[in-house]
């Protein structure tokens, strides 16, 4: 039978709230909250079981609830308000769900390595790892002074990206020994090389730098080259557009070859 939550003083329902607010709570706890049928859903398709879930049932889908019951997830039952209260939308779709933070371990032998530099805005870090996914990069490492990568506003422009390519966060000194066999690429907007002249059948490590004064000195000293991308009429681009940019290239040579 499943238990009926209705106090937002419930363990469960304040928890949830924390983590959804606090990135420090989420590092402590070693927890997420994903939110909505998609991201849970993803979560499932991965093999990624929730330690527990609350939903409102005049607006869950019915579908995805049979399919967490079949994982024996715990559900608890919980009013609108309570919904309302341990959401980061305006809108709910009636279902939280309280993960483990997924603990990827880096693969062996890279050839396709993207490294996001004081990424900040977290729309751009979560349309990043979705794009990265799409692009057959094989790890992200996320440099010193990223936005919290488990922030709720990346885990919803990430689609379910956490869960389906590794998203591991380092130091330069280990990044720098991770990628050493590697061909390493900077973007920037005066950089050395087209990224169209880039052979990015070889493999590569590039740097997508801060949304507002690109890649820091680490960053710059860590690249080999400057690779830009040509532009009739404006100075630069959104960072989630440039990377998107740069990695279907990069597909794109090695698809072709």
């Amino acid at each position: 039978m499943v238990e009926t939550i209705t106090s937002l003083q419930n363990q469960h329902v304040k928890l949830a709230n924390l983590l959804q607010s606090k990135a420090r709570a989420r590092r402590k706890e070693g927890k997420i909250v994903l939110e909505g049928t998609r991201l849970i859903g993803d979560a499932l398709v991965q093999k990624i079981v929730p330690e527990y879930v609350l939903y409102e049932p005049k607006k869950v889908d019915y579908d995805l609830l049979a399919k967490l019951q079949q994982t024996r997830a715990t559900l608890y039952e919980v009013t609108d308000e309570i919904i309302q209260h341990v959401s980061d939308t305006q809108n709910p779709q009636g279902i939280t769900g309280v993960f483990r933070i997924p603990k990827p371990s880096l693969p062996d032998n890279p050839q396709r390595v993207l490294i996001l530099d004081a990424i900040r805005e977290p729309g751009n870090m979560g349309t990043i790892l979705r794009t990265a996914g799409a692009a057959g990069v094989q790890v992200v490492i996320l440099a010193p002074n990223c936005v919290d990568p488990y922030n709720p506003k990346v885990l919803r422009s990430g689609m379910g990206a956490h869960f389906r390519l590794p998203v591991v966060e380092a130091d330069w000194g280990n990044i720098s020994g991770y990628c050493d066999d590697l061909n390493k690429y900077l973007a920037t907007g005066d950089g050395d090389v087209t990224y169209s002249d880039v052979d990015w059948t070889d493999s590569w490590a590039l740097v997508i730098g801060n949304e507002a004064h690109g890649g820091g000195n680490k960053a710059s000293n860590f690249a080999d080259k400057g690779v830009s991308i040509p532009m009739a009429n404006a100075e630069s681009l959104n960072a989630a557009i440039a990377t998107a940019v740069l990695l279907f290239e990069a597909q794109r040579q090695r698809f072709q070859s």
